[in-house]
């Protein structure tokens, strides 16, 4: 590479690290005269690179946004960091993209690797392992992904086409108050404007959004993660229980975190230690039951079942397993 086009690359890797910077602090950097950083800026725009000319007294040069994305240029730690987030996304569902887009988008970055950074790369995957295995997740649209994010952002209604679990289609008007990502999924939280009330929706089943006139004012309380937890706690299935719990906080939701129940007191007493061990009433939701009584017996903890009665007999079924187990010579 010759060293003018050294210094052109060089001059768009400091623009792209932002803000306006002088001419002077840009020829410094470069080692070349004034004149010199207008002929190379001029290079990057016969490139269709976005650079934009600030005038003032701390005026000088910038990059602009384009109709496309200029030459990258990462150091060793940035490109480090962004090849392990598309495998980490990729990895935990939460990409935008199809596979194919990630892939792709991996492989050029790794082509152009230092062969020093590319092998301590080629080190680290071999020996990353997770602790789930990969989900066969749909991931969400990006132009949906981006139109929900506006909204949310101007608190602007936005008009959806969803498909639920079911299979049912149709069209709601949604305020959305935020966009979460859990357990591998994207999820937008808001009120449902046609029914009026706080519903949350996956993302990928979300076939088209379309901001809407109009505004509105979220509602004080819980932010929207918590509102997507709280939603997973409450949602319908087909068994409700009711557990009294005695522990802390922190042991139950070591079992039973937020987004599978909710906790509160059993006869709270005034000024207690709100760390010591108490009871705690659990409600949550669930389908099926036969997963319950491990997670109970593996919180070691003293527990009355109140509802429903086939979730106490599943748990006298186990504890009768178990003690047979423990017989056996």
């Amino acid at each position: 590479m010759s060293r003018p086009t050294g210094r052109v690359l060089t001059l768009l890797e400091l623009l792209q690290s932002g803000g306006t910077r002088t001419v002077a602090e840009l020829a410094d950097r470069l080692g070349v005269e004034g004149r010199t950083v207008r002929r190379y800026v001029d290079q990057l725009i016969d490139l269709d690179v976005p650079v934009e000319s600030v005038r003032g007294r701390y005026g000088g040069y910038r990059l602009g946004p384009g109709y496309r994305l200029p030459p990258l240029m990462l150091g060793d730690d940035e490109a480090l960091a962004v090849l392990l987030g598309l495998v980490s996304g990729r990895r935990a569902g939460l990409t935008t993209a199809e596979r194919t887009a990630n892939e792709t988008a991996s492989a050029k970055i790794r082509r152009v690797l230092p062969r020093h950074l590319a092998r301590r790369l080629d080190a680290l995957l071999e020996t990353l392992a997770f602790t789930e295995r990969p989900g066969g997740f749909d991931t969400p649209d990006a132009g949906v992904l981006l139109t929900v994010a506006d909204a949310v952002r101007h608190r602007r209604p936005v008009s959806i086409r969803y498909t639920d679990r079911d299979g049912q289609r149709s069209e709601r008007t949604l305020h959305a108050y935020g966009i979460v990502a859990h357990s591998g999924r994207w999820y937008v939280t808001g009120q449902d404007a046609g029914i009026g009330e706080d519903r949350t929706f996956r993302l990928d089943r979300i076939a088209d959004a379309r901001t809407l006139p109009g505004s509105f004012e979220a509602p004080p309380g819980p932010g929207p993660a918590q509102r997507v937890l709280s939603g997973f706690a409450t949602a319908e299935y087909r068994h409700e229980v009711t557990l009294r719990i005695h522990g802390t906080v922190e042991q139950i939701r070591a079992r039973l975190p937020a987004g599978v129940a909710s906790l509160e007191e059993h006869e709270p007493v005034a000024d207690q230690d709100r760390t010591a061990e108490r009871w705690l009433r659990v409600e949550l939701r669930a389908e099926r039951l036969d997963w319950l009584p491990p997670v109970l017996a593996s919180l070691d903890r003293p527990f009355v079942v109140e509802r429903p009665d086939e979730l106490r007999h599943l748990v006298a079924a186990l504890a009768d397993r178990l003690a047979s187990y423990a017989r056996q010579a």
